[in-house]
């Protein structure tokens, strides 16, 4: 799908350099994989401390159950 986009030139060919991609295409999709990403261990990170943690719970255990 093709889409136009305003994007600042320079900032763009600063991050395919240091990326070291060949196309702003690599960049950009690469931009957005990193974005989501970032945004999911945010996510994550709000669940620290609110799920209970059983120092005895056996995951092999249950494994072997089915």
């Amino acid at each position: 799908m093709a889409t136009n986009l305003a994007i600042d030139e320079r900032l763009l060919e600063q991050a395919k350099a240091v990326g070291g991609f060949k196309t702003k295409r690599e960049t950009v999709n690469e931009a957005l994989r990193q974005m989501i990403q970032r945004h999911g261990r945010r996510e994550l990170s709000k669940l620290f401390g609110t799920i209970d943690f059983d120092p005895a719970y056996d995951y092999k255990k249950d494994r072997r159950a089915r």
